[in-house]
């Protein structure tokens, strides 16, 4: 029960995450007003969270973002994605970082299979939305979004299934 109690954050979050795609898809840039209110809503609900489990997704938040600053410098990541997948990682426990890292990695493939469909398909690629026009890049908060988003859903599944 432990582990559900720490997916509360989680779950408050989704909403900031809906738009953190939505601006993503239609503008190619994530408003750091959106990681500003996520680091807030972290500061909210860390109450609900132990010393050890505290310091260790602020731990893996430093490191997300050191790692991807220097990928952004390197032009590998846009600065948005950089900050919203810190902010992420806040709200992801650390028991599940394993479970975290394979739902990204889907959502990885379903939000460029997604962008590939729609950028191809002939009556949606004339849309004026930056992440359909932007040919070489790819808008990654739909699929950092979709991440956190799955994760309860995926960290649910799999308690159940190894359980019972």
């Amino acid at each position: 029960m432990k582990c559900k109690m720490d997916l509360i954050p989680l779950i408050l979050l989704s909403p900031i995450l809906v738009c953190v795609g939505y601006f993503d898809m239609r503008y190619m840039r994530i408003p750091n007003t959106l990681s500003l209110i996520a680091l807030a809503l972290f500061i909210i609900t860390a109450p609900l969270l132990s010393w050890p489990e505290l310091a260790a997704r602020l731990t893996i938040a430093g490191i997300v973002f050191l790692t991807g600053t220097f990928a952004f410098a390197m032009r590998w990541l846009g600065g948005g994605d950089v900050k919203i997948m810190s902010c992420l990682m806040l709200f992801v426990p650390s028991q599940s970082l394993a479970l975290f890292a394979f739902g990204f990695s889907a959502s990885m493939l379903i939000g460029v299979f997604f962008i590939l469909t729609i950028r191809a398909a002939p009556w949606l690629s004339t849309a004026r939305w930056a992440s359909v026009q932007a040919r070489g890049k790819f808008p990654m908060g739909i699929s950092i979004a979709l991440s956190g988003i799955i994760h309860p859903f995926l960290t649910s599944a799999f308690t159940i299934s190894w359980i019972g």
